[in-house]
């Protein structure tokens, strides 16, 4: 009780207007907060607003918070029947199911939350709604009750209403495909409405989060000015080639920053098949975060089955749930993510560049892939099952380069290796399998 009346003191204290503002650096690959780069390690929580009390969110915002996390994704819309199913309150978010007519009691427990999140340092990642069930095969029930003339509408009243929040990102999409012209331009002015409820592009960093595809939001959007970064889904299976895709974006005309928005989450059926494939390990989800990063994502996105539904015993589960939410939290794949921030936030950003060019050898697996990034003075190498591998030095300046390993279930680095800075060199993790991934960390002596 204490903890939650210094949370709303708090909030009381808190300029709104005095928050980071968010924009794209200037070589348009990463994203800046007051000027620095900032790192997205974001959580999906789509179920936030809908499902969670004050009380509830207060103790999630301060457990991802302290694990290191930056963004939380959620759903103002929600997928779980958020229509028709009230809140933690007993509220619903429309009036008659009309857009036009948004419920206040619902709205002010959004904004509620979202200036509880920032006071723990996060940022919302806001949809303003999940897709429409467009097709039988569509998942969920999202909100059926839009077109492209009350969308704008709707965007616009709540950009308007969330513009002062310096702590929001905005995401087009909730999951969806365009399947059609119709359908992209729903999208269109929904976003267009956000706009002008913010007061233009410049206060407004947007993207759109998709369906797996094969050019996440680029496919329909790349070239719209709202989109300012770019989305990907990878589908939720284990060892797919997600890599390539954000490779091959990276090199897209023109550049917009990159990134996994929901990958394979932790403690899910593997391809929704756990009778096949299981159920997603930690190493599944922190794999596709180091390779996601050093292909050249900005930031990422990790997941859990348990935690986006907001899963516990009162509730129906979606395909088969293991934990509570509030246990879910402390998976050990969550717990590792703080080392993925660290590693990426202990080098300068910007320069940061994926340079496969360095590696020598075969590298086709998928399961046993080894991805390579680099500055100007550092080289990250991820081995995914701890093969060894041969580099071409001499890409950072010195006659000589040390290494270390670092260790991503735990985070510990390994002693300094002094070595010469020509020629190939071959390198050779502490340890190898499956599950025993490492990165080496090379810098000019």
């Amino acid at each position: 009780m204490i903890r939650f009346l210094l949370v709303l003191i708090a909030l009381f204290s808190i300029s709104i207007n005095t928050h980071g503002q968010f924009k794209v650096s200037e070589n348009n690959r990463f994203i800046l907060r007051d000027g620095k780069p900032f790192f997205w390690l974001g959580d999906t929580a789509w179920e936030l607003f809908h499902r969670l009390s004050t009380k509830e969110a207060t103790y999630y915002f301060q457990k991802r918070s302290e694990q290191g996390f930056t963004v939380i994704q959620a759903v103002a819309l929600a997928e779980l029947d958020g229509l028709h199913s009230p809140n933690a309150n007993g509220d619903l978010p429309l009036l008659k199911d009309n857009p036009a007519q948004p419920n206040e009691k619902y709205f002010a427990h959004v904004d509620s939350l979202i200036d509880i999140a920032h006071s723990y340092g996060l940022t919302i990642a806001l949809l303003p709604t999940w897709g429409d069930k467009v097709d039988k095969a569509s998942w969920g029930v999202g909100p059926e009750i839009f077109s492209a003339g009350n969308i704008y509408a709707y965007g616009k009243w709540i950009g308007a209403r969330y513009a002062k929040k310096k702590n929001v990102i905005w995401i087009m999409g909730g999951d969806r495909n365009p399947k059609n012209e119709a359908q992209i331009n729903i999208w269109n002015s929904l976003a267009t409405g956000v706009v002008e409820g913010v007061g233009g592009n410049e206060h407004a960093l947007m993207s759109f989060h998709p369906q797996p595809n094969a050019l996440g939001s680029a496919e329909w959007f790349h070239q719209s000015e709202w989109l300012d970064f770019n989305m990907f889904q990878n589908g939720h299976c284990r060892d797919q080639e997600h890599y390539l895709k954000i490779s091959s974006l990276y090199n897209k005309l023109p550049y917009k920053p990159i990134m996994d928005g929901e990958p394979l989450y932790e403690d899910h059926p593997v391809c929704f098949n756990a009778n096949d494939l299981g159920t997603s390990s930690a190493y599944d989800v922190r794999k596709y975060a180091y390779l996601d990063l050093f292909a050249g994502a900005f930031g990422h996105t990790y997941g859990c089955h348990d935690v986006w539904q907001m899963y516990d015993s009162t509730r129906v589960g979606i395909n088969g749930p293991h934990f509570s939410w509030k246990t879910a939290l402390d998976l050990p794949g969550a717990n590792q993510m703080k080392f993925v921030r660290k590693l990426m936030e202990s080098k300068p950003a910007l320069e940061r560049i994926p340079d496969q060019s360095l590696l020598i050898g075969p590298n086709e697996t998928p399961s046993e892939r080894i991805q390579v990034t680099r500055g100007k003075e550092y080289v990250f190498v991820y081995a995914s099952t701890g093969k060894s591998f041969g580099l071409k030095m001499g890409v950072i300046p010195g006659e000589k380069a040390a290494y270390y390993w670092v260790n991503p279930r735990n985070g510990e680095q390994s002693n300094r290796f002094i070595i010469s800075n020509s020629g190939i060199q071959t390198f050779t993790p502490p340890s190898k399998g499956y599950g025993l991934d490492w990165i080496m960390v090379l810098e000019t002596n």
